[in-house]
């Protein structure tokens, strides 16, 4: 491809002026512009792996889904029309090889994956329980506790718990995109994120109380 091909003059302007022209970018990754394409990766490269790690708590899990993702994202842009955003079209992706991993799991009986506590995506609320706790020994221990308590109750939510769990309080995503993810309505996942959310508290009673 030249330089003077049309579908590299659009990203090549979009790079310039530093401005993300989502659908042009998508337009011309459907084209075949690989630095296009490269773009897009960029763009939504961090939230997607952070999704995939607060949902498997699994570093290797989560590299796999990554690689994964975008290489169907690659195989199938071009199917892409424009129905729904393209980060809705994303997360689908990365959510439903999220559940497969984790249904595998639950089918195989396996242990959990031990989260690494250095990190930065490993639970977001064991962290915000870190706060302020240096200098006080007993504190650090309740945070720890918590942090174990935490991952055990994930382990308890069903996949789909699970992922409308983090998407609401990890992602900051709207129930109506959370349903629109997952192929359901919005009633559907404000009622699945109810059911995680009892969960959660009933597990975690006297650290919350």
């Amino acid at each position: 491809m030249s330089m003077g091909d049309p579908i590299v003059s659009v990203a090549g302007v979009l790079r310039r002026d530093s401005v993300l022209d989502e659908p042009a970018l998508i337009r011309a990754a459907q084209g075949g512009d690989h630095s296009a394409f490269e773009q897009l990766v960029l763009a939504y490269d961090q939230q997607v792996l952070r999704l995939a790690l607060n949902l498997l708590r699994s570093q290797e899990d989560a590299r796999d889904v990554y690689q994964e993702a975008f290489l169907r994202v690659h195989r199938n842009l071009k199917t892409f029309r424009f129905d729904c955003s393209f980060h809705t079209w994303l997360y689908r992706i990365v959510t439903n090889l999220c559940l497969d991993h984790l249904r595998k799991r639950k089918v195989r009986k396996e242990e959990p994956p031990v989260s690494d506590p250095s990190d930065p995506a490993a639970d977001r609320m064991a962290m915000v329980a870190e706060s302020g706790i240096h200098g006080d020994p007993q504190r650090r221990l309740l945070s720890s506790e918590l942090r174990e308590r935490i991952g055990q109750v994930m382990e308890d939510l069903t996949p789909r718990e699970r992922a409308v769990f983090e998407m609401r309080h990890h992602q900051g995503m709207r129930l109506r995109a959370i349903g629109e993810v997952l192929g359901t309505t919005e009633e559907a996942a404000k009622n699945c994120l109810f059911r995680a959310t009892q969960k959660m508290r009933a597990a975690l009673g006297e650290f919350v109380s």
